[in-house]
């Protein structure tokens, strides 16, 4: 796949002129088993130098992925069981609006008990809800079941979403799930991310939030996967600062 990387390189020329540095993470949706495209990812993630933070479902989550997770990846919580609870016509939350308090806690602190017992240390206290959206009034429970990031979609509005709890988001997703289900044009997505640069760049948004890139690995097809390495390769050529999620902080 030829793709013309040149806008990203030239918005990166910027950056370097400005002194700028790019905080930048990834993170990696619906796990639950050892799979040959789980394989695929540690071998992309070991060979870009990138490390995954590999949300997974705690219902479904195997113990036979605990013991064959590759040190590539950071596991963090996605969920519960990943099922919607909002009524038709809604848009789907596992943790949206509406849903009894007491019971999506419950949840959540289920989930948290389970992903320790299968990853111990290694878990990052990380919560990604899923479909990229909860209810607000949820977070300060996020923090007392002693979560201490949640992750979601698009360029966060404040640093912390809770007192203790810090918004570190997702901002680039290749996939074009309202369409095809394949690879967004790379044109398109490369507009996207540098448009979101701009954004960094003019002071409009937090530059201290990392750049944080979106993949499911259950659902790539060749382009995705062909995108996802020259990006990442891309990425990793600019004035870039990997940001790691885990109990050691920042790589």
């Amino acid at each position: 796949m030829k793709i013309d990387w040149e806008p990203l390189r030239a918005e990166f020329r910027e950056w370097r002129a400005a002194g700028l540095t790019l905080p930048f993470w990834w993170r990696d949706d619906d796990a639950v088993t050892p799979t040959d495209a789980l394989d695929h990812l540690g071998a992309l993630s070991a060979a870009v130098e990138v490390p995954v933070h590999l949300a997974i479902i705690p219902e479904q989550a195997t113990v036979d992925l605990a013991q064959t997770l590759r040190d590539t990846f950071v596991p963090v919580v996605h969920g519960w069981a990943h099922l919607s609870h909002t009524p038709e016509g809604i848009k789907n939350a596992e943790f949206g609006a509406g849903r009894p308090p007491e019971v999506a806690q419950a949840d959540l602190a289920a989930a948290l008990e389970q992903m320790t017992s299968l990853f111990g240390n290694r878990l990052a206290m990380m919560f990604v809800p899923p479909w990229n959206r909860m209810d607000v009034a949820l977070m300060p429970a996020l923090a007392a079941l002693g979560y201490d990031a949640v992750s979601t979609y698009q360029p966060r509005n404040q640093s912390f979403a809770a007192l203790g709890l810090e918004q570190i988001n997702t901002h680039l997703d290749p996939i074009y799930w309202r369409g095809t289900r394949g690879l967004v044009a790379p044109d398109a997505l490369i507009a996207q991310l540098i448009a979101l640069l701009k954004d960094r760049r003019a002071g409009l948004t937090d530059n201290h939030e990392p750049l944080g890139y979106l993949t499911h690995h259950l659902v790539h097809d060749d382009d995705i996967w062909n995108f996802s390495d020259q990006f990442l390769k891309e990425i990793c050529d600019g004035p870039v600062q990997l940001y790691r999620h885990d109990r050691k902080g920042e790589l």
